[in-house]
């Protein structure tokens, strides 16, 4: 065996040999010499391990072959690691799939920014430096009345700043029922250790009274922080204390008072038979001092996280060296701003806005959209190796908010037949544009809520393939 394999090593041509094989000479000129040698290098190092592991035979060993995987090796470098895909999962602010889907208005603005030199911190009345922030912070504060406002890269980063200016080396009170953890294993305790202040926890997992705070309260008590549950729910025996007792409760003893909103948004939903999420105009009405809430959730605009309240505290928030290392791009600016823009009219934002539009869209529409699809399917070609329908389903909002909330939507229902529900999401998965679906009790669906009438065709082209191909 060990002479076996050290035969075939001794196979393996050289570097200089492969790159000037016929195959690869006729695409290397695209590429610069050195990346295309590199490849060469990590291609053979590749046959090697093969080699010694025992994976791998002479055959493989054709200067043809070898010359086959590394120009695959070489195409994949015309092929960008971050591509846009279809998402047929029904969760409609997925976080692993980029979360909101930005209104056409949004990109079209991106394309002309983005092209070109802009106004920036650069004031065109007066000739001179100006700020960043002052492109977004009159439209945060004409739709919630807020006395000032800012923005930094994500809410988490808004929470950050936020307690590290106004209660870095102090205490901050919070029930115990709102200490959150968001995507990625972050947690309101462990943000609040890198700020600097201290955490009082209060009352318990599912019941937290005024007293429990008042009863708290100190010299060095500098914030009263409540933490919307937007991504979980405790259901049963509780009890929290509403925004307005607390911010009574700080007037009384001269304490802030934060909310952490996560999700943030500025459509009650309840109108459209959802769940009810307080709005940020309700908690900036009700009084609080500062609020925090995500750009790229219910909001439907770009990754952000967004701080308003009252001007004092978040001048103070701006003025914050850590806001230099937070602060957001032109890019992002821009899409926010043209996003707050389209808020000006809630019907225009509700039809404009991807992740409003998927939200409130009724059943009926969703089921046309199916129906559509199903249509465009060539079935008699693909009832040997699975069948298609159409069934009832919900659709989640995703990101962590309504978590309680499903949405009545109409699913693609592929069953196999002959073939297993992993070789079929996989073949979706893999394909160009990859599909994103859902697979559940060895089914695969395909939810149309968050399917776009322009990807209708490619989805249906692509379950016309799956017939052929697997």
């Amino acid at each position: 065996m060990y002479k076996e394999k050290q035969d075939l090593l001794r196979k393996i041509p050289s570097v200089e040999k492969m790159y000037n094989a016929e195959p690869i000479k006729m695409v290397s000129e695209r590429y610069p010499r050195h990346v295309v040698l590199n490849i060469i290098r990590k291609g053979l190092d590749e046959l090697r391990e093969n080699i010694l592991s025992g994976s791998i035979n002479e055959e493989d060993l054709q200067l043809n072959n070898i010359a086959q995987r590394i120009l695959k090796k070489i195409e994949e470098l015309d092929r960008p690691s971050l591509k846009k895909l279809i998402n047929a999962t029904g969760v409609i602010t997925h976080t692993n799939l980029g979360r909101s889907v930005l209104a056409k208005r949004v990109l079209e603005r991106l394309v002309e920014i983005g092209g070109s030199y802009s106004n920036l911190e650069y004031d065109l009345n007066k000739g001179k430096r100006g700020l960043r922030y002052v492109h977004v912070e009159y439209l945060l504060k004409e739709l919630t009345s807020a006395e000032s406002a800012m923005v930094v890269n994500n809410n988490a980063a808004a929470v950050l700043i936020s307690l590290e200016t106004l209660a870095k080396g102090k205490k901050v009170i919070v029930s115990r029922g709102e200490l959150v953890e968001i995507g990625g294993s972050f947690r309101i305790p462990e943000v609040m250790k890198k700020s600097g202040a201290y955490m009082i926890e209060v009352g318990t997992t599912n019941k937290t009274h005024l007293k429990d705070y008042e009863e708290a309260i100190d010299q060095d008590t500098a914030l009263l922080l409540k933490v919307h549950k937007s991504n979980f729910s405790i259901v049963g025996f509780t009890e929290e204390v509403p925004l307005k007792e607390l911010i009574l409760l700080g007037k009384k003893h001269g304490i802030p008072v934060m909310e952490d909103l996560g999700s943030g948004c500025f459509i009650d939903f309840s109108e459209f038979g959802l769940m009810k999420e307080p709005t940020v105009q309700e908690v900036v009405a009700q009084g609080a001092d500062i609020v925090t809430f995500s750009g790229d959730k219910l909001l439907g605009g770009p990754q952000a996280g967004i701080i308003v309240g009252k001007k004092r505290f978040v001048e103070a928030i701006r003025k914050n060296q850590l806001n230099r290392a937070l602060r957001i791009d032109k890019l992002t600016l821009v899409a926010l701003e043209e996003t707050l823009r389209l808020y000006r009219d809630k019907n225009r934002a509700i039809k404009e806005i991807p992740t409003l539009s998927m939200i409130c869209e009724g059943y009926e529409t969703v089921k046309k959209r199916a129906k559509r699809l199903v249509r465009l399917v060539k079935r008699k070609q693909l009832n040997e190796k699975f069948s298609i329908s159409l069934t009832d389903g919900s659709s989640m909002v995703g990101g962590g908010a309504l978590p309680l909330c499903e949405i009545k939507s109409v699913l693609v229902c592929i069953e196999p037949k002959g073939i297993s529900e992993t070789e079929i999401e996989k073949f979706f998965r893999t394909y160009d544009p990859p599909i994103i679906c859902r697979v559940e009790k060895g089914k695969v669906f395909l939810d149309m809520r968050t399917v776009q009438d322009k990807e209708i065709s490619i989805v249906a082209d692509a379950i016309n393939k799956l017939g052929k191909e697997i």
